[in-house]
């Protein structure tokens, strides 16, 4: 892998990171956030919308992690279909159950109340460090699939 190319996945990785840790995106909307602008925004900035009922296990009911939704939409982003009854593009599937299977193999799971179980304060700031390296983590997922890829103009 070219040093250009493990740079953008940093890049991914540090700014995701650094939008949850800010407070100014919760995990799905950094997400996505990041991948978009990374790509030199797909889709107008406003797409952070979509994402935003997903963060702590969709709406708070702590179910599939907020990261895991993030990053499925940000592979959408070239991944995704835009013309009713189009075909679905090869990657589609296959990389969204990867980073699926990725995670769960990694934290053990991809609800979010049991990758954040062991944490008896959900508040607690150890427990939102977990959440923004998850979050980190699949930002940097993403965009090295994207490389892998070769789907980055």
């Amino acid at each position: 892998m070219k040093q250009e190319q493990t740079n953008l996945i940093e890049s991914a990785r540090q700014q995701a990171e650094g939008y949850f840790r800010r407070g100014e995106y919760y995990c799905s909307e950094a997400v996505l956030t990041t991948i978009n602008q990374l790509l030199g925004e797909e889709l107008p900035a406003e797409i952070v919308k979509l994402a935003s009922g997903f963060p702590v296990g969709i709406g708070k009911s702590k179910c599939l992690c907020g990261a895991i939704s993030g990053g499925v939409m940000a592979l959408g982003l070239k991944y995704g279909r835009t013309e009713p009854g189009a075909k679905m593009p090869a990657n589609s599937f296959p990389r969204s159950a990867e980073l699926h299977d990725y995670i769960k193999e990694e934290y053990g799971s991809t609800c979010c109340r049991v990758i954040t179980a062991k944490f008896e304060d959900f508040a607690s700031p150890k427990r939102a460090e977990h959440c923004i390296g998850i979050t980190g983590e699949v930002a940097a997922w993403v965009m090295s699939k994207f490389i892998e890829d070769g789907v980055l103009d």
